[in-house]
């Protein structure tokens, strides 16, 4: 009896890994395709090519850049940087390393990389949903970094600016 429950056992563990063997290969080719993708946007924006940028965004995406008040809808992220786009300057990112993760159901994934950016290393995270076997994005945040060595000179130079900023927010 003792050797039907271990082989029983033993078929169930394999068919699991293969299970999930295939679950991650499958995960590794979509990984792909939302790395090659996201390398596709930032060489849009590098080239200031609006329509091919903006294309990357699901109708439905935000975009959360490094000022405080810049929160946009789709619509509102193309209006603001149309101008920077026709007059061809843009911002030119580049992938230094890369994570990306998925939901159980693959639909969904998200991803944090720093970038090379003019303004030194920056962080990209955001939200990629696959729309018409396509990766859109959902939602994109950038960030600038800021090495801990230099917090107290950074938050020094934007405490004044920011303290408005604060002081409006909490009366809202």
């Amino acid at each position: 009896m003792k050797k039907i429950i271990t082989f029983y056992t033993l078929i169930v563990f394999l068919l699991c890994c293969s299970s999930l063997s295939a679950q991650s290969k499958t995960f590794e080719k979509e990984k792909s395709e939302i790395g090659k993708m996201l390398d596709a946007f930032n060489v849009a924006a590098a080239k200031a090519d609006y329509n091919t940028y903006f294309n990357f965004f699901a109708d439905q995406s935000t975009f959360i850049g490094t000022d405080a008040t810049e929160v946009w809808n789709k619509k509102e992220f193309m209006v603001w940087a149309k101008p920077h786009f026709d007059k061809k300057k843009t911002w030119n990112f580049t992938a230094l390393k890369r994570n990306i993760y998925f939901s159980k159901d693959g639909k969904l994934a998200w991803f944090d990389e720093l970038l090379d950016t003019q303004m030194k290393i920056c962080r990209g995270s955001g939200v990629v949903e696959k729309i018409n076997g396509s990766w859109k994005v959902k939602q994109y945040v950038l960030s600038m970094t800021i090495p801990n060595d230099v917090v107290d000179k950074v938050v020094a130079e934007k405490t004044a600016l920011e303290d408005v900023l604060i002081q409006e927010l909490k009366t809202k």
